[in-house]
């Protein structure tokens, strides 16, 4: 039985928690910036979920006054509070510690607000009183972190399931894409050591298949590096003040023989913001989607052209940048299996337009793209041409 004594503390704690609430959730985030491993201003990096803090406790004060076993576990508003807390620490690659941290705080502060209101409490309360009511906000405290941390691992695990599935479909494509060239190298030495061989016509035939499949693997080779060291270093990015013109300037100009080969005109048009990204990186997205235009240039038109030029952005806080051409276009089919690894829309015109490839192009650029916080789409049609959307945060320096 709980005196009555005792249940006036708690109505009369649960009253001040109400009316301090944001200023007890302002103690917390002081805190927590000091411990989620992301700059300030992105601990709760939108209104509705910085309200989640003011919001929990102001839910806390009403299981004071209703101490069910069961008040905070059956409220659906806060759990689901609670869960979306899980998923942006894991979003923002916080660790179980420091998600055991965070709560930790939130008991501390709540145990020095008790304290400082029982001495504040006319008269002197019974240890018991002030016992009772700190046990029920521990409650509460456990039942977030229960369902917090839960859901934390929950997408911990879905993340590592995903990875792992992308890493056997990675093996499987890379073991498909080394087979044929070095089943080809394979028949080509078997070839040069065959007695016939020493026709002279046949000898050059055989070299030439030879040639040929070493400059797809070392092409691989390097695709694999790149696309490898992309992922690597997802969280490593060196984001500073990046001039976009300068940076297309850059990428255009390492490109402009082989655009001269193919009389490709590329352009960079006027008005691409200055932002604070990973300036390897959205060089590379620029040069993989500029050779791309170039390769796949139509030798029908007699003016052909690539063009990085600013778009208009459909959200605040964002900004697009359009990489687009006239070239041989996309079959409609084929358009969202472009950013697919080993993917190749053109591969049965390799012969008539003197290229090869190994189709990792795009993926390394929509892997890039997604290490900027970003996203890219596609438009494109046959014989028409193809753009390139780049939406990128508009963090600007």
């Amino acid at each position: 039985m709980v005196s009555s004594v005792m249940t006036d503390f708690g109505d009369l704690l649960s009253a001040r928690i109400v009316a301090e609430h944001r200023a007890i959730a302002e103690r917390w985030l002081v805190r927590l910036k000091e411990l989620v491993p992301v700059p300030e201003n992105e601990v709760f990096p939108t209104e509705s979920l910085l309200d989640h803090i003011p919001d929990l406790i102001r839910e806390m004060a009403g299981y004071l006054r209703v101490p069910g076993d069961q008040a905070i576990a059956a409220n659906t508003a806060v759990i689901t509070k609670a869960q979306e807390l899980g998923e942006l620490r894991h979003s923002q690659k916080a660790s179980v510690h420091q998600v055991l941290q965070e709560y930790r705080l939130l008991g501390n502060i709540l145990t020095s607000f008790v304290r400082e209101e029982a001495e504040a409490v006319p008269g002197t309360l019974r240890p018991t009183e002030c016992i009772d009511v700190i046990q029920r906000l521990n409650e509460c405290v456990g039942v977030l972190l229960q369902t917090t941390v839960d859901t934390f691992i929950a997408q911990y695990t879905t993340a590592i399931e995903q990875h792992t599935k992308r890493l056997e479909s990675f093996n499987r494509l890379i073991s498909h894409e080394l087979r044929q060239p070095l089943g080809t190298l394979q028949y080509a030495v078997a070839l040069l050591r065959d007695a016939d061989a020493g026709d002279a016509t046949r000898r050059e035939r055989v070299i030439g298949v030879l040639d040929r499949n070493v400059t797809r693997l070392i092409d691989l080779t390097r695709s694999l590096e790149a696309l490898s060291r992309v992922r690597a270093n997802a969280d490593a990015a060196n984001r500073q003040q990046v001039d976009l013109m300068s940076v297309a300037s850059e990428a255009a100009r390492q490109l402009r023989e082989m655009a001269e080969a193919r009389l490709v005109d590329i352009r960079v048009g006027p008005g691409l913001p200055v932002l604070a990204l990973d300036v390897a990186r959205i060089e590379l997205v620029f040069i993989n989607l500029l050779s791309n235009a170039i390769k796949y240039s139509d030798p029908d038109k007699p003016k052909r052209f690539v063009e990085i030029v600013a778009g208009d952005a459909a959200n605040p806080g964002e900004c697009t940048v359009l990489v687009r051409d006239n070239g041989l276009g996309i079959a409609a089919e084929s358009v969202n299996a472009v950013f697919t690894q080993f993917f190749r829309a053109h591969a049965d015109r390799d012969d008539e337009l003197g290229i090869e490839g190994a189709g990792l192009g795009l993926s390394i650029v929509a892997d890039c793209i997604q290490a900027l916080g970003g996203r890219i789409t596609v438009d494109s049609a046959l014989g028409a041409g193809t753009t390139f959307v780049l939406t990128l945060p508009a963090n600007l320096a």
